[in-house]
């Protein structure tokens, strides 16, 4: 073993040692409540926003990658049909997860003791990879990436999530402070943390997270966010070198108004025309700059040679099928002089992210199921006024699209 390799070996042992101590998130015996959150339309909005060119169905495989206490068995219980396997590195994390397994009788999940690096071993591909949380703690993430991409299946979607630098920046300053005072995570010390977190000014980076963030309350999360042995975080232009490099396509943002120059605030001011003029890939990166608190990015990626489906460019848009997507709200009070909705989903951050409409704009969106196309919604309507409407829809995570009913067959 060279030196390089014996230093990546050491991290990976802290890192797997620290959640065997420390599983994470805390366990849960009960997922009642999550189940029912996942009905029907929760399911297909989410397989759309995965695959926007594929036919709707919930019967492929998963891989959970870095599954830890429950995770693994949220997918099981939410996709009845799917075939889920999960893998992680803590014993007492899978432990978690084989007692949700029996509870509710998940004859769908299958889990592995297992390093994501190690993902080939299992000896198969996977229509979907999750991994969130986790390729950041890694001692080679773009090892952990490479590992992932090649069990990713042909026309495979990749859901990943991982730290961002500037919403984190508080958390970085305690990460140090505490490793200058050599706090340990242990019992004794993280009860002295939290009474000294109590104590910083009320101006310190790390106090907005405290205020908004309820896992930092308790003495897990305070663990994994303060005291974790290995922590890199990705600002977007590093993100998508790293998918690049593991031959993995962007497709989306999970929620993707945030990252988009022409939703919310950055759209009216002196700065939009120069932001509009950027290749799409520099907006992204301006927007995280503008934005300056994003704490994380959660990204859709797809096999190289899986081109994105959404495009309201050509002709194609109006073969679209819109499908609402869940925690999206119409507020009809307070609204601005001619509005009447304003659209927001529950599940941003950004209070300027929200969508006026009008009267017209209103009698579509109230006719959007799940079944018909926007030619079909639209008609009587101004063809591109509709066309802009529902382009709006999708940069402000209202809708997603399932696109496969004008796709040319293969």
């Amino acid at each position: 073993m060279t030196e390089s390799e014996a230093a990546l070996a050491a991290v990976a042992a802290r890192v797997g040692a620290f959640y065997e101590a420390h599983p994470y998130p805390p366990a849960v015996d009960d997922l009642d409540g999550y189940a029912r959150k996942w009905d029907e339309g929760r399911r297909r909005a989410h397989f759309h926003l995965l695959w926007p060119d594929q036919p709707y169905r919930d019967d492929f495989s998963v891989l959970v990658a870095g599954c830890g206490t429950s995770q693994a068995a949220k997918i099981a219980l939410r996709w009845p049909r799917a075939r889920v396997t999960g893998v992680d590195v803590s014993t007492a994390s899978l432990a978690a997860s084989e007692a949700l397994k029996r509870r509710y009788e998940l004859d769908n999940l299958q889990l592995h003791e297992l390093a994501l690096e190690r993902a080939g071993e299992l000896g198969e591909s996977f229509d979907h990879i999750i991994c969130t949380g986790v390729l950041h703690h890694l001692p080679d993430p773009d090892a952990g990436l490479r590992a992932l991409s090649a069990v990713l299946a042909a026309q495979g979607a990749l859901q990943l999530m991982v730290y961002a630098p500037y919403g984190r920046a508080g958390v970085y300053l305690i990460q140090d402070y505490c490793r200058r005072l050599g706090v340990e995570p242990g019992a004794a010390d993280i009860l002295d943390l939290i009474v000294s977190l109590k104590a910083l000014p009320p101006d310190h980076p790390l106090a907005p997270l405290l205020r908004k963030s309820k896992d930092l309350l308790t003495r897990e999360g305070l663990a994994d966010a303060l005291l974790n042995p290995n922590d890199r975080a990705y600002s977007v232009p590093q993100l998508l070198d790293a998918l690049a490099a593991a031959d993995l396509s962007f497709g989306r943002w999970q929620r993707q108004a945030p990252y988009l120059a022409q939703c919310g605030a950055p759209a009216a001011t002196p700065h939009a025309s120069r932001l509009a003029r950027l290749p799409t890939e520099e907006q992204y990166a301006a927007m995280e700059l503008f934005r300056g608190t994003m704490a994380r990015h959660t990204v859709v990626a797809w096999r190289d040679d899986q081109p994105s489906a959404v495009d309201f460019g050509g002709d194609a848009w109006g073969d679209y099928v819109p499908v609402r997507v869940p925690d999206t709200i119409a507020v009809r009070e307070n609204l601005p002089p001619g509005a009447a909705a304003v659209l927001i989903n529950r599940t941003h951050t950004y209070t300027d992210l929200y969508l006026p409409i009008g009267a017209d704009q209103a009698r579509l969106l109230a006719a959007v199921d799940g079944r018909r196309t926007i030619t079909e919604i639209a008609r009587g309507a101004q063809r591109d006024a509709a066309r802009d409407f529902f382009e709006q829809l999708w940069n402000y995570d209202q809708v997603v699209f399932d696109t496969s009913r004008g796709r040319s067959p293969a």
